[in-house]
């Protein structure tokens, strides 16, 4: 079988006080905005991460809250508890500054924890838009921080040199041997059972095989046995809303989460019964859809709900309506605390799994597209524009559609397709992208 996994992405965190332009420096490295409304259904989150890349390097960009005081609470302590965690959680530290004030008190207090901490830190002073504004640079030799670099969010001065200083300081680790097997990551909410899931799991008839550190601090990765097959259970922290999480460690250990996604082949959402699928559920399930992840949905604590014939079909039909932009994923409804289907939650990891690994010969393709094209033309006037159609990768199944004019599939008829690939193959439990590239003219 074809594994096209990566490697878990390094973390790079930018830093510092209000007002420096942190944010518009994460937008100039992503080429992103910095709040992101998503154009599914069902989904709208603000992204304060992003996957970036520079010479082949790929990272996670974190942009962070400014690191400020609030109203109750001490400066000293809130910077420290915010310093610390970026230490412990990021790879790579981008501490930026503000040349049109200089080294304030706040920067230097950053820098003295910075310094303390074995996190590279790269030091970027924002704001030097012009050529006679390098004047200013060194004076912040003084924060003890090495080299700085100068560099312009606004205008992207200096941008290149600064990707190179900080793709120069990732740490250069030997990677670990990975335990063999299917990597599934639980994530949730907080409270919600999961690691009394991952427990029950372990704890059951599935044969151990080993336990061997992760790649992600802090994190145990389990490989197991069930149903003839190998897998490796990954824990992860609870994931909060945004507002409860972007001034302290929980921010970070959400991050750490959210690494745990970006390393596993399928990710299981364990939701509570008792409430439903809430707007972090759905925000969750976004972030492992656009990470292009197997996906599984357990509903836990199952013993606690007053059942009748039709309850749980009730709750199938309450995921597809609160998950609109995640239609595929198979649903379990399960009880950490009796036991109840926790089996079957690798099960249907396996299956998606599976499903994320199916190709289909380019022949198939282009007739299955000749076949969606005939139910339902393109725009009108644009049927012949749809020239062949092919399958380029898998987890996700990735598929490109070769066009003579790029307005012949929008995103309407993009879902359109992926609806139609799931009618005929399945792909149950996975994403499936499709892009669009216009035909060159042979000379």
């Amino acid at each position: 079988m074809e594994n096209e996994r990566a490697a878990a992405l390094p973390i790079v965190a930018i830093v510092g006080r209000p007002n420096v332009g942190k944010s518009m420096l994460f937008n100039r490295i992503t080429g992103t905005r910095h709040a992101v409304v998503d154009d599914a259904p069902g989904v709208t989150r603000d992204r304060n991460y992003h996957e970036a890349e520079w010479t082949g390097h790929s990272f996670v960009l974190v942009d962070t809250g400014g690191l400020l005081p609030s109203e109750d609470e001490g400066m000293a302590g809130l910077i420290r508890v915010q310093a610390a965690s970026a230490i412990e959680e990021a790879d790579v530290i981008v501490f930026v500054v503000d040349r049109s004030t200089g080294p304030t008190a706040v920067d230097l207090e950053i820098a003295t924890l910075l310094r303390q901490g074995g996190t590279p830190v790269v030091l970027a002073v924002n704001k030097v838009d012009a050529g006679h504004h390098e004047i200013d640079v060194p004076e912040f030799y003084s924060l003890g921080l090495g080299d700085p670099v100068p560099v312009s969010a606004l205008h992207g001065r200096g941008s290149g040199d600064l990707l190179d200083r900080l793709v120069a300081a990732i740490p250069r680790v030997a990677q670990e041997e990975a335990p063999e097997g299917i990597r599934v990551a639980l994530v949730g909410r907080p409270n919600v059972g999961k690691s009394s899931l991952v427990n029950k799991i372990v704890g059951s008839d599935i044969v151990i095989v080993d336990s061997t550190p992760g790649t992600t601090r802090d994190a145990i990765d389990t490989s197991l046995d069930h149903d003839g097959r190998r897998f490796v259970l990954i824990d992860t922290a609870g994931l909060r809303r945004k507002s409860k999480v972007d001034k302290g460690v929980e921010f970070y250990s959400s991050m750490r989460a959210l690494r745990s996604i970006e390393r596993a082949d399928v990710v299981v959402l364990v939701v509570d019964s008792t409430s439903g699928i809430v707007a972090q559920d759905a925000r969750i399930a976004g972030f492992v859809e656009e990470a292009g992840k197997g996906l599984v949905i357990a509903f836990n604590k199952w013993d606690l709900i007053e059942k009748d014939n039709e309850t749980a079909g009730s709750y199938v039909e309450h995921a597809r309506e609160e998950l609109a932009f995640a239609q595929y994923p198979p649903i379990v409804q399960v009880s950490a605390l009796t036991g109840q289907r926790v089996g079957k939650i690798l099960t249907l990891a396996g299956q998606a799994y599976d499903q994320s690994s199916l190709r289909i010969p380019t022949h198939e393709v282009n007739e299955f597209i000749m076949r969606a094209v005939e139910h339902r033309p393109p725009k009108a006037g644009r049927r012949g524009n749809i020239l062949y159609a092919t399958q380029v990768g898998i987890h996700p199944p990735r598929f490109v559609v070769f066009v003579s004019d790029l307005k012949a599939v929008d995103n309407s008829y993009k879902r359109y397709l992926v609806n139609r690939l799931r009618a005929e193959y399945g792909f149950e439990g996975t994403p499936i992208r499709i892009a669009v590239r216009k035909r060159r003219r042979r000379s």
